[in-house]
């Protein structure tokens, strides 16, 4: 909001897991006026109860929502992109399974391609370079430490 000066109209694009950052977003974002694209593996989905909530609110409220498992896709038109861990705590054995699953997910600067031209990255960190690459982290794109900055005042 603070760098669009609106949320209205967005168009987000979550790439990676379906955990409880992008469970939070399916159920805000048609709320607030936003469009969902969501690219996850097979296997890595969102809960169904909350996708079936997200899919409610986004007739209810007018905004599109996509479940998808090509990240292009996803970030296709996107004003923000945005990806998380793909290892939470918890789940450090399943590392291994997961980075296998979770290939071709890494967000780069050929994802953003098919982003809008006024694209924007987010990420909650801690950031893993496997789930965006320093180009995109590091690059004036980024807004994560603004993210991580506007959380602190949430605390």
């Amino acid at each position: 909001q603070e760098h669009y000066g609106g949320l209205k109209g967005l168009t987000i694009a979550w790439i990676g897991d379906g955990n409880n950052v992008l469970q939070s977003f399916l159920t805000s974002a048609a709320k607030l006026g936003m469009h969902l694209r969501i690219a996850t593996p097979r296997g890595f989905e969102p809960d169904l109860r909350i996708t079936k909530i997200a899919e409610q609110n986004s007739k209810e409220y007018g905004t599109k929502l996509l479940l998808t498992t090509d990240p292009l896709e996803a970030a296709d038109s996107a004003n923000v992109l945005v990806t998380d861990t793909w290892i939470s705590m918890g789940q450090e054995e399943e590392k291994n399974e997961r980075l296998k699953a979770f290939q071709g997910y890494q967000v780069t600067m050929q994802t953003a391609k098919s982003a809008a031209s006024n694209w924007t990255f987010l990420h909650c960190l801690p950031r893993k370079p496997e789930e965006v690459d320093d180009e995109v982290f590091y690059s004036p794109r980024s807004l994560v430490f603004q993210e991580a900055e506007n959380r602190k005042w949430t605390i």
